[in-house]
């Protein structure tokens, strides 16, 4: 016969678990290999099917025709794919080279990145001096609240300087933070549209000159409906005579 038929045993070890095992031995032999052993990918793939061939072979029974097979089909259906993938890719970061638009894309990128960390190193700095500053403050408190039960002017009068002295170096602080993160976005907002394509807006068609027409002329108004007869006019109301109201007086 030209071709052999083989029908696969789905439990070759008598044992659901042991069997299961066995099928995700490459698998497992190649995350191992990847995450453990830190091996390079295409060594990995190696072992990984090496070990698949060996326990097709030799746990599931599977004709050696059948796994030449099956790992060539495996090979060429896998690198086709990868190949095209990576072709396609290498396409269009040669694309983007050469049009400038990825050097202008990394740039704006890393540009964001040092921007931020140096906005977030200096606003943690400024955040920590703050709470140190209001540290300070309610400790003068404190202190000016003794001096006026003590009646001390002179000690009054000194924790009331340090306190306004205190007050402005935070509103200083703090205006400084704003200003920073203010600029910080500033700055990311004009480099985005840096490399932000540039849009065409079509402004509108001016509108049509007014055609010249001829002047109103008076109003129209319409005959009534339906016309009245003019020949025969409409002629005055017939008024019936008065009759006798009262009865007839009798006769002598």
């Amino acid at each position: 016969m030209p071709f052999a038929i083989w029908t696969q045993n789905y439990n070759p070890l008598s044992s659901a678990w042991l069997s299961t095992a066995a099928a995700a031995l490459p698998v497992t032999v190649l995350f191992y290999l990847l995450a453990v052993k830190k091996l390079h990918a295409h060594l990995a793939a190696i072992y990984a099917l090496a070990v698949s061939i060996a326990i097709a072979a030799l746990v599931f029974g599977m004709p050696a025709a059948m796994v030449a097979g099956a790992a060539a089909h495996g090979v060429v259906y896998g690198a086709v794919r990868i190949y095209w993938v990576l072709l396609c890719a290498v396409f269009v970061y040669e694309v983007t080279v050469e049009t400038g638009a990825f050097r202008d894309r990394a740039g704006v990128a890393a540009d964001s990145v040092a921007t931020r960390g140096r906005v977030t190193t200096r606003s943690l700095a400024l955040r920590r001096e703050l709470r140190r500053l209001a540290a300070m403050r309610n400790r003068l408190l404190f202190e000016l609240g003794d001096a006026v039960y003590r009646g001390d002017e002179q000690a009054t009068e000194a924790a009331r300087q340090h306190l306004a002295a205190l007050d402005e170096t935070s509103r200083q602080r703090e205006a400084e933070m704003q200003t920073l993160i203010a600029s910080a976005q500033d700055r990311l907002q004009r480099r985005r549209l840096e490399v932000q394509p540039t849009e065409m807006v079509e402004l509108p068609d001016e509108p049509a000159a007014p055609v010249e027409q001829d002047p109103v002329g008076p109003a129209v108004i319409p005959e009534p409906y339906p016309p009245p007869d003019e020949g025969n006019p409409p002629e005055p109301a017939v008024i019936p005579e008065p009759g006798p109201l009262a009865p007839k007086e009798p006769a002598d």
